[in-house]
């Protein structure tokens, strides 16, 4: 495996805030990653400091193979585009585009143009007059276009509406086929994405909980539900992530794959499995860690 960008024992304080927590992390180069967490998690402040828009205050990054901060070398080979974006005042979207394609060594001017089509960005207005959802469509333009080799959204897609963001799922993945390179999306609309994400990375309270393949972490937790006592004999030793009852019945997440004895026997029982989805599952664990909450930001944003 080779890494886009190497994070080890990173850590960020603003003040008194422990935002970064002795994070360490590996992003393989040309994969989809999806960087997952509720609000106030550390994904921002992870992907400024991969980005070298911050500071660590203890810690090294590399991306490509070299510290990125302050070097020219590999900046230009990094997109990083936030939710909050900000143009030079009375820009257009074509002179943002413009400044993008003398920042972007790889900047493709057709598909700019393309995708201004697609999502109807108006040429003639200034982008500080455009609505939200035509501010993140100059976003997620420059963060396809530039097909920068390691490029970073962070939720600027969230101005969207459900059209205009399921066709940026589409065109991403069309250009991410013909021109690989690796994706890092923050997101709460954690289902949404779960499609297009090859990793996945779970961040809360600045520590990273999960980093592993989504296919692996798709079978890693079950849902029951049926008599209290059969469900708890499937159960056993497991890790139970929630547990709700319904009378005599109960129904409970827990962490671990069933084997082919313990699925005969779910059966004999009558106790139904119920896939967990990956919001479900990233909501469970993050509230695990904070100590049973019940994640509602992303549970909200779902």
């Amino acid at each position: 495996m080779e890494a886009a960008v190497e994070v080890r024992d990173l850590t960020r304080r603003y003040g008194d805030t422990l935002a970064l927590d002795r994070v360490s992390l590996s992003l393989e180069r040309d994969v989809i990653h999806g960087l997952l967490g509720r609000n106030g998690a550390g994904k921002t402040t992870l992907m400024s400091l991969m980005t070298a828009q911050d500071w660590p205050s203890t810690g090294d990054v590399e991306v490509l193979g070299q510290r990125p901060h302050e070097n020219e070398k590999v900046l230009p080979r990094i997109c990083f585009v936030r939710e909050d974006q900000r143009y030079i005042d009375d820009a257009r979207a074509a002179h943002a585009f413009r400044a993008a394609a003398r920042a972007f060594p790889r900047w493709d001017q057709a598909v700019a143009d393309r995708l201004m089509a697609d999502f109807r960005v108006p040429e003639r207005t200034r982008i500080k007059k455009m609505s939200k959802g035509q501010r993140s469509a100059v976003g997620v333009i420059i963060g396809i276009a530039s097909r920068a080799e390691v490029t970073f959204f962070d939720e600027p897609y969230m101005g969207l509406d459900a059209v205009a963001r399921q066709l940026f799922y589409d065109r991403l993945l069309e250009d991410y086929a013909e021109h690989p390179r690796t994706i890092v999306l923050s997101s709460h609309l954690i289902d949404e994405i779960a499609h297009l994400v090859e990793n996945v990375v779970v961040i809360d309270g600045g520590r990273i909980l999960v980093d592993e393949p989504a296919e692996a972490l798709r079978g890693r937790a079950v849902t029951l539900v049926g008599r209290a006592e059969a469900v708890e004999e499937i159960v056993g030793s497991r890790e139970v992530l929630h547990r709700e009852a319904l009378g005599r019945m109960v129904r409970t997440t827990v962490l671990g794959a069933l084997d082919d004895a313990e699925r005969h026997r779910v059966d004999e029982l009558d106790v139904d499995l119920v896939p967990v989805s990956l919001q479900q599952l990233v909501v469970r664990l993050t509230s695990r860690e904070a100590g049973g909450g019940d994640a509602q930001e992303l549970e909200e944003k779902s």
